[in-house]
């Protein structure tokens, strides 16, 4: 992942990692050195600020995916970068609009107060959301290569695991219960579920809310469609596993962000996630040669006053140098560490973004 050449083989780049260590910056770099090197490229963000569209030059409305002009560094052989934010709500709209039996079975979904109030607040549907974007994405065949810039380590971690979640809710009891009429609500637990109705309808009675008859008509609104959200979640599940996907994990050097990263590692791990290679961002750029300090001919103020900037910059790099053992310490063995220096500035343009990129080494 030094150079496009190495993101051949991949289809889709999952950049995760803490909140403030330049996620989106590496995001946005990787995919834009991939599209110049003549590749197809789909961005997109999950997180709400919208900094990978401010990088690329894009209005916050890019809610599909909009063209980034290539043209201030790109050769004739230039792919296509399109770049796009996650737009949630849309995305479920789509989903109920596209897989309702019917337009009207559609319009009720669309218009019930339990959807209205699920499709814009539960964090959970986000994350499935994304997935489903991705998978839509993936499947359009407009793109070779999509990367997702996810939002911080832990709201990510939701991300990675909503096609399971979305696979338990659909097969769970409580939907089937929630669902069901009262002459089907029977069997070995129908004494329990009566009393759970009973409990709700008394909840109604005092609210005058309607929340229990709302809550049935949502979930049996969505009948006939299930299967297809089960499909989904488990292709979505697959993709994640799937040899041509790379979950690349972003991080800094300082001491609370490696630990993140490592506490991160073991999660995905338990999951059976693979991580493919880990970026340390801002780290200490590479300095010339010191001894011009002593072979040169300079004023013997300007001398000292190198000599202690290059002791402090010393001390640095030999925490760098530590936290990075740290963090190879608790990898597995094969994956790749990379290094990519502060530019001492935040990135505006594609042109710094790409230097990003091209930057990249391999850690020491």
């Amino acid at each position: 992942m030094t150079s496009a050449r190495d993101l051949d083989g991949r289809r889709l780049i999952v950049c995760v990692g803490p909140g403030g260590v330049g996620k989106t910056t590496v995001s946005a770099a990787l995919a834009l050195q991939a599209a110049v090197a003549g590749r197809v490229v789909d961005v997109m963000t999950i997180d709400p600020a919208p900094r990978l569209l401010d990088a690329l030059g894009l209005g916050e409305d890019a809610a599909e995916p909009h063209a980034v002009d290539l043209a201030p560094l790109a050769s004739g052989d230039a792919g296509t970068l399109r770049a796009m934010r996650l737009d949630p709500k849309a995305t479920f709209d789509e989903i109920v609009t596209r897989y309702a039996p019917t337009p009207a079975a559609a319009a009720a979904i669309l218009r019930g107060r339990i959807y209205q109030n699920l499709s814009n607040a539960m964090a959970g549907v986000a994350d499935y959301m994304a997935m489903e974007r991705v998978l839509a994405l993936s499947r359009d065949g407009g793109a070779d290569l999509i990367v997702l810039d996810t939002p911080p380590a832990r709201a990510a971690l939701d991300f990675l695991d909503a096609p399971r979640r979305m696979l338990e809710l659909i097969g769970s009891r409580a939907l089937t219960l929630l669902g069901a009429t009262r002459t089907a609500a029977r069997g070995p637990f129908g004494l329990l579920d009566s009393a759970a109705r009973a409990v709700l309808g008394l909840f109604d009675r005092f609210s005058g809310l309607h929340l229990l008859a709302d809550v049935q008509e949502f979930v049996r609104s969505f009948d006939g469609m299930y299967e297809g959200f089960a499909s989904r979640a488990a292709d979505a599940a697959a993709l994640l596993h799937d040899r041509a996907t790379a979950i690349v994990l972003v991080s800094t050097t300082d001491e609370k962000r490696i630990a993140e990263i490592q506490e991160f590692a073991a999660v995905l791990d338990q999951r059976g996630l693979r991580i493919n290679a880990v970026i340390v961002n801002r780290a200490m750029p590479r300095l010339g040669d010191p001894s011009i300090i002593e072979q040169g001919d300079l004023p013997a103020a300007l001398a000292h006053k190198l000599r202690r900037c290059l002791e402090s910059y010393n001390v640095e790099r030999a925490r760098e140098s530590r936290a990075l053992e740290q963090l190879r310490g608790t990898l597995p063995p094969a994956t790749r560490i990379l290094i990519a220096s502060d530019v001492g500035r935040e990135p505006s343009s594609i042109r710094d973004l790409l230097a990003v990129a091209d930057g990249l080494r391999v850690a020491d």
